[in-house]
């Protein structure tokens, strides 16, 4: 009785998956979607609809759920959630077609919408506030197109948001504070605009690892505080001023080269225990502070300091980095002798990570977290003749670690008073 009750449950469970599977799979598209698909496809530019692309073959006389990968909505969209026996749009990618138009003339009422990916086509216009009807959103790709205007404060109301990429577009104006009610936010990129004014605290995003806001022309200060889950921080080629805040205790790359920090490195930042890439060059630091424990447990891997106006000795602590593979101290002001142990680790390259060759010849190796996941992120400008441009006693050109630039002249480095 007992192995024929379980048999006839089986039968019974196995019964109503195939039920539902198929039911699934052939249920009409909720009209509300259909028509925020077909409002969407209006506001395209007609003359950019080429043939075969995903968007030509949305036929709206035949149901865009129920036909999924046929001969019409061939690509584009994705349905994965039945409700009160309609099928809902979950994912609206579209392929780089180079599709033209404005955001704004669709209403985007797709409220079970979790991936927006409209990147590398022609769209123009603002960001439209009415993005924040897509209130289960999680992937909102907007990159390389033309979009203008500044960022709305009604993204910030995506709270489900865990990767929002508007990079490579025109917008202008500043960065709001609203985005901190992005409380899943994991990835922000908004490099490659026209944004300016200072940068917002947005220490709140208690889960943001990647921020990207490089090559646009924010000003001012760095906020006291980000994310202490920052792992990757790139604000290179803007006008930031000021301090480098130091509570981004996960951080591994940190890249803020061709702004115009000034004073002093952070002692800080050599002995992080897990930042692996330092690139401050073309900012206008002069000095460098010496940590204060000279046992150091630094996971630096590269380290770029060029193209500053830092003075002094080369700073001795750096050849004692277990890791180092990659220094470059081109363009600046240093003066005296090259440290005894920056020799040792040059005619001894096994002691450092990789060939000292190989880190001043380009970084061209994959960059590896701690957790062994590999990812993308800014690389030091390493070349050869890290150490050109300089005021260093006897550093002949055919140590490579000359090469590459003569040092400045005597009478350049008397007027420096070195």
């Amino acid at each position: 009785m007992g192995i024929t009750l379980c048999f006839s449950l089986s039968s019974l469970t196995l019964f109503i998956i195939i039920t539902e599977f198929f039911f699934e799979a052939h249920s009409a598209t909720y009209w509300g979607d259909t028509e925020a698909l077909k409002e969407f496809k209006n506001g395209i530019d007609p003359n950019s609809l080429r043939p075969g692309s995903c968007v030509s073959s949305w036929d709206f006389n035949f149901d865009p759920c129920d036909n999924l990968f046929g001969e019409k909505f061939t690509c584009g969209i994705r349905c994965d959630v039945v409700v009160s026996g309609s099928s809902r749009v979950t994912e609206l990618a579209l392929d780089q077609a180079g599709y033209a138009g404005s955001l704004a003339s669709a209403s985007w009422n797709l409220p079970y919408l979790q991936n927006l990916d409209l990147s590398y086509n022609n769209f123009v216009g603002p960001v439209p506030d009415s993005l924040a009807n897509l209130t289960r959103l999680q992937r909102l790709g907007l990159s390389s197109n033309w979009l203008s205007g500044s960022l709305p404060d009604s993204i910030g109301s995506l709270s489900s948001l865990e990767e929002l990429h508007l990079d490579n577009n025109n917008l202008q104006g500043t960065i709001s504070s609203s985005l901190n009610g992005l409380k899943s936010l994991f990835r922000l990129e908004v490099q490659g605009n026209k944004l300016s004014g200072e940068f917002p605290d947005l220490s709140q995003l208690s889960n943001l690892c990647f921020l990207d806001a490089s090559d646009n022309s924010i000003s001012g200060e760095l906020p006291a505080n980000f994310p202490a889950s920052l792992v990757e921080l790139a604000m290179r080629n803007n006008q930031i001023e000021g301090n480098i805040p130091e509570n981004m205790l996960r951080l591994q790359v940190l890249d803020l080269s061709h702004n115009q920090l000034t004073g002093s490195v952070p002692a800080g930042l050599f002995t992080h225990p897990t930042l692996e890439q330092l690139n401050l060059s073309y900012n206008r630091f002069w000095s460098v502070q010496v940590p204060v424990n000279s046992d150091l447990g630094s996971a630096l891997i590269a380290v770029d300091l060029s193209n500053n106006q830092i003075q002094g000795l080369l700073p001795a602590f750096v050849g004692f980095m277990p890791r180092l593979s990659g220094l470059n101290l081109e363009n600046n002001n240093f003066s005296g002798m090259i440290p005894t142990q920056y020799a040792i680790r040059a005619f001894f390259p096994g002691n450092w990570g990789l060939s000292v060759r190989e880190a001043f010849a380009g970084w061209q190796l994959p960059v590896r977290t701690h957790s062994g996941s590999s990812y993308e992120g800014p690389r030091p400008g390493f070349g050869y003749g890290p150490f050109g441009g300089n005021c260093l006693y006897r550093c002949p050109m055919r140590y490579f670690f000359c090469e590459g630039g003569q040092q400045k002249s005597l009478m350049e480095c008397k007027n420096l008073g070195l």
